[in-house]
């Protein structure tokens, strides 16, 4: 990688999925514990979710390395 700002892109990408996979399992914790019974239904949402979250987030590493 050279220069600052593919390293600042894949920074800012970290970030975005962090956020992201910290607001997917806030939302699924709450929805459980206002209603325990849709946890077999949530449960693989709340899997595909947190796998595009991640898949973006290693999309930005690979660009980051491209530059």
């Amino acid at each position: 990688m050279e220069g600052s700002l593919s390293v600042i892109g894949y920074g800012l990408a970290a970030i975005g999925g962090g956020i992201g996979v910290g607001l997917i399992f806030a939302a699924y914790m709450q929805s459980v514990a206002r209603q325990p019974e849709s946890q077999r239904v949530l449960q693989p949402l709340l899997f595909m979710g947190f796998a595009v979250v991640e898949a973006l987030a290693i999309l930005g590493l690979v660009l980051a390395f491209i530059k």
